[in-house]
């Protein structure tokens, strides 16, 4: 996973569990993570498919957590924004006269399957309220 999605959405996370029961705006988390209002909305979608977090439209409208922060696992949150395995991609190599080409594919998906499990095995120890309390 070679973007920021996953530390932008357990930046969100994390101020929506700091702020418990107040409605936070995009343009707020925005500025707090100084990025663009849209790209914090992108990812309060994803958040909302995910059940996660409760939005109101309006003047007085944000977002808040729907669920306890310490329900969320970091595994969770991963898995949640993962496009792409830890490793990345593989390459569209398959030269079938090639003792490597022809079978490094195969290869190549057992190690990054096994990278991720590993990752999301480590990540799923932790919760967002456990990365939460490290903020006074």
């Amino acid at each position: 996973m070679n973007n920021t999605r996953f530390a932008t959405v357990i930046h969100i996370l994390t101020l929506l569990a700091k702020f418990p029961g107040q409605w936070l705006s995009s343009e707020w988390i925005a500025e707090s993570i100084t990025i663009n209002p849209v790209i914090v909305r992108k990812e309060l979608a994803v958040l909302h498919q995910m059940g996660w977090i409760v939005s109101k439209k309006g003047k007085d409208g944000g977002t808040m957590l729907n669920i306890s922060s310490t329900k969320i696992s970091m595994a969770d949150i991963f898995n949640a924004v993962k496009n792409s395995n830890v490793l990345g991609k593989k390459n569209t190599c398959n030269d079938t006269k090639c003792v490597v080409g022809k079978e490094i594919n195969k290869e190549l998906e057992k190690l990054f399957e096994e990278t991720d499990r590993i990752v999301t095995e480590s990540l799923s120890n932790k919760t967002l309220q456990e990365f939460v309390d490290q903020f006074q």
